[in-house]
This record gives structure tokens, sequence and C-alpha cells, in this order.
């Protein structure tokens, strides 16, 4: 895989900054230590009417389904996503026992992203169990005694 390159931190730390709005952290706050996942039928009974619940748990989802979507298309370098945050994953196991529901229903590759990106991201994670690749890779360190200038 290639190195991660200075477009991918920009577009990491744009990320990042999106995630950084207050609406957005409230959304992540409540999706991420409030919300309790449920089956199909009572999550369309109870959420998916319009709720500010609702709205969060969308903002939410589809931040994360469009980080997806970056990564899966080769956009954003994946390494450097998944060495700096874990969010995707706790997120995709907080809806995922309903997404299969909502794809039969309405949209067949409904949060697919999402669902990749936290899979792909689990099993880089077995590879990185207890180094980055650059330790592993000895990159040197930029302005340091043997490193670039």
């Amino acid at each position: 895989m290639q190195k991660p390159d200075h477009q991918d931190a920009d577009l990491l730390l744009r990320l990042y900054e999106l995630r950084r709005e207050e609406r957005m952290r409230q959304a992540r706050h409540w999706v991420l230590h409030e919300y309790q996942p449920v089956p199909w039928e009572q999550m369309k009974a109870t959420y998916m009417k319009g709720s500010p619940e609702d709205a969060s748990l969308r903002m939410v989802t589809s931040y994360w389904d469009m980080v997806g979507a970056l990564v899966n298309n080769g956009i954003l370098h994946a390494g450097l996503l998944f060495e700096t945050t874990g969010e995707a994953i706790q997120v995709w196991n907080k809806v995922k026992g309903w997404v299969e529901g909502i794809r039969k229903e309405t949209r067949p590759i409904y949060l697919r992203n999402l669902e990749l990106l936290a899979t792909r991201h689990l099993e880089w994670r077995q590879g990185h169990a207890t180094s980055l690749p650059h330790e592993q890779a000895k990159t040197p360190l930029r302005g340091v005694s043997g490193g670039d200038s």
C-alpha cells in the first residue's frame, strides 16, 4: 500500500473538522452513548419519524458512510484513517442489527460503505495489533537527526 500523502492528511483534517461541528458532536454523543440498538421493526416505529434522535442517527451514519465511500474508493488513505479513529466500528456495531431490514425494504446498499469500512478496519487491526505500519517500516522522522530535513 502506498504511503499517505499531504492530500490524505488534509482530507483527514477536514473530516475531523466536520466531526467537531456542534450539532454533529451532539449527534455523535447521542449515538455513541445513549442510543441502544433495537430490531428493525422497533427502529421503524420509534426512530424513523423525523425526530431529533432520527436526525442524529442519520447524521452520524451518513457521515461514516461518506467517509467509508472515500476510503473504499481510494480517495482517502485507509491506514491513515485507521491509525487515528475507531469510531466507525462503534457506529457500525450500533446499527448493524437493523440495517438488513432497511436494505430489504427500501435500499439494498444502505450503509454498505460504512459496513465495508468497519470490516476493513477490523481486518487492518489484526495486522497491526502491536505496532503501526510506519513503525514496522522504521520511517525516519522529518527534522530529526537521521531523517529528512
